[in-house]
């Protein structure tokens, strides 16, 4: 059966009349007639129960009409569809994030995309850096939110747009605090309550910028990192902290993520900045990743 034909019956069954239905369609009766049939011949079932007076429905034809009137709409709706999807105002968009950015600039971002286009399928995926880059080479996603790489922020084939830079804070374990085992300078931490503290910290493997902003910091103020654990996820470094395994240089954006057992607070003196940005490839055209990039100029702008 083809499009047609599925026409033809509906006509049909809308006037119960050859004659008017033909007279709809722009046919004449004869082959309205033949195209009714052959549909019949090929369901193996009377579509109407006919007498030289009168034509109806027949039981079969009723019950499957609702399912043709459904198939033809759903066919009307298709150039509206595919002008949706040409436009980026439905279809899919996968979006990865480092943990940092789920406290800082990702809310925003998603808040944005979602009240400019309530119909695009956002898919959202939690990874290191290096697995986004690599998952994104693979033609996996269209864009992901990273820490760049201090020495290769943009690899080859690829497109960067810086979303927000910070500085740096120390998570520390509120019972250090109570203990005395911390000294403050004022509100903040001063240099040598750091440095003599041990490190919770991102593997370097997994966020090397990241890793060697804060080891630079503690070889800045005349020390070297004691390094007790290793975390990928930036909720599970500020657990560990909780527990009182050691502090953590955290974005300032994480004084958001409120735990039981730990204090937040500047460091005293100039604080190094972490930079998190937006990466996607250069040849994708994907309608979606346009529209996103887009809104993100203009939230940008706005802020």
């Amino acid at each position: 059966m083809d499009v047609r034909q599925l026409r033809h019956f509906v006509a049909v069954a809308d006037t119960l009349h050859f004659g008017r239905a033909a007279e709809r369609l722009g046919m004449t009766q004869p082959p309205l007639s033949q195209s009714i049939q052959t549909l019949e011949r090929e369901l193996g079932a009377p579509l109407f129960d006919r007498t030289r007076r009168s034509v109806a429905l027949s039981p079969f034809g009723a019950a499957w009409l609702p399912h043709v009137r459904e198939a033809l709409d759903g066919l009307g709706a298709l150039p509206e569809i595919a002008e949706r999807l040409r436009r980026g105002r439905s279809g899919r968009l996968e979006l990865s994030f480092v943990s940092t950015a789920d406290y800082s600039i990702l809310p925003r971002l998603v808040h944005g995309f979602r009240q400019l286009y309530p119909d695009v399928d956002l898919a959202l995926t939690e990874a290191t850096s290096d697995m986004q880059i690599a998952a994104l080479r693979e033609g996996h996603g269209q864009a992901g939110i990273i820490i760049p790489d201090a020495e290769a922020p943009v690899p080859e084939g690829f497109a960067y747009r810086r979303l927000v830079a910070e500085p740096l804070i120390a998570a520390v374990p509120e019972s250090w605090l109570a203990e005395g085992r911390l000294r403050l300078a004022g509100p903040a931490l001063p240099p040598e309550a750091v440095i003599s503290s041990p490190l919770v910290v991102f593997p370097r493997p997994a966020a090397p910028s990241f890793y060697d902003l804060v080891t630079g910091y503690y070889a800045a103020c005349g020390g070297t990192a004691h390094v007790v654990q290793n975390a990928i996820q930036m909720q599970t470094i500020i657990s560990l902290v909780s527990a009182g395994m050691g502090i953590a240089l955290v974005p300032a954006s994480l004084r958001h993520l409120a735990r039981s057992g730990v204090r937040y607070l500047d460091l005293s003196g100039p604080a190094p900045e972490l930079e998190t940005g937006l990466i996607w490839r250069r040849d994708d055209r994907t309608p979606t990743l346009a529209n996103f990039l887009a809104m993100v100029e203009a939230e940008l702008a706005a802020a």
